[in-house]
């Protein structure tokens, strides 16, 4: 086995990678607003294709695309000639990403692609290959070197087109005006699309789950409907059903400390009076942050004629993992 320095390679690795991204940018010029202006005005889909390490690389942009706004779908070049063409139309565009441009499936695929009237985006490093010949926009993607020692396995090339990729897709997002509740509905089923989608609705505790109780009752009876809710605490309605208080574990500690005949005592008495309240159209991120700003872990849920609808614990949160 070759003996070698691993921490000074690694970092050569590092630099020769990071001086392939940062001869880009010399590259972004008027063919790269050109690709940009192509693929935000297509009618269609944007169609990344791509094979071996650099179509990795393409299958990532596509999904990048596809999440940020701009409908895409990836097309492996060898399997493109074997049927998977007809997922193209004459309405998409066709963004393309080899180093070589010249391999055998790209020079049977590239004129059937002009044949059906589709613009082509090449990322390329060959300027002169007959990918670049058949495309509409090139961009230059080409590298001093590779990091690996034989110029072989792709490495500073697939960076670069990980890296050129990226800078149209953000600059689509960006002119698109992709927010972050339009982030997270192509992302539902992650963190920011919790965040963002939840409502206090989707998550709150309704009919057994959430205790009310009337201002007369008395404590006794009351901690039994809460631990049969399995909840942290009830909320108490005046006659009308309107909210008045909300009697929590806390309530009952402060007192049980200085009331000996607090079994005999009517919850009103003893309960958190005008508690901070909710709606149940609000964001859960938000009822979140009420929580922790107030330290509380409860929050009666009320509509517009204060009536308690549900209840919001801070275990709920957790549970949808927004805590």
């Amino acid at each position: 086995m070759k003996k070698i320095n691993i921490l000074k390679r690694g970092k050569e690795v590092l630099d020769i990678e990071a001086d392939a991204i940062k001869d880009l940018k010399s590259r972004i010029n008027n063919n790269f607003k050109l690709a940009v202006n192509l693929i935000l005005k297509t009618k269609g889909r944007a169609i990344v294709s791509g094979m071996g390490k650099t179509g990795i690389i393409a299958q990532k942009f596509s999904a990048t695309l596809a999440s940020t706004g701009t409908p895409s779908l990836f097309l492996h070049t060898a399997e493109a000639i074997h049927g998977d063409l007809g997922k193209v139309t004459s309405e998409d565009v066709v963004i393309i990403l080899s180093n070589s441009g010249s391999t055998e499936e790209m020079k049977k695929l590239l004129p059937l692609l002009k044949k059906m009237g589709c613009k082509v985006i090449a990322l390329t490093g060959n300027t002169k290959s007959i990918l670049s010949k058949y495309s509409d926009v090139v961009l230059d993607i080409s590298v001093k070197k590779e990091a690996c020692p034989l110029g072989l396995a792709p490495t500073a090339s697939t960076t670069a087109a990980l890296a050129m990729s990226d800078a149209l897709a953000v600059c689509l997002l960006e002119l698109k005006g992709f927010k972050e509740k339009d982030f997270a509905f192509f992302h539902p089923g992650g963190a920011l699309g919790r965040r963002l989608l939840l409502s206090v609705g989707d998550i709150m505790r309704t009919g057994k789950a959430n205790p009310i109780v009337k201002e007369d009752e008395k404590v006794p009876g009351v901690l039994l409907k809460i631990t049969q809710a399995r909840a942290g605490s009830a909320t108490v309605v005046d006659k009308t059903g309107r909210l008045t208080g909300i009697f929590t574990d806390g309530d009952l500690r402060r007192n049980f400390e200085i009331d000996n005949m607090l079994p005999q005592c009517k919850i009103k008495e003893i309960m958190t009076k005008n508690p901070t309240v909710i709606c149940q159209e609000m964001l859960a991120a938000e009822a979140m942050r009420i929580l922790q700003e107030k330290r509380i872990d409860e929050l009666p849920v009320v509509d517009k004629n204060k009536h308690p609808v549900g209840l919001l614990d801070v275990q709920d949160l957790l549970k949808v993992g927004l805590v």
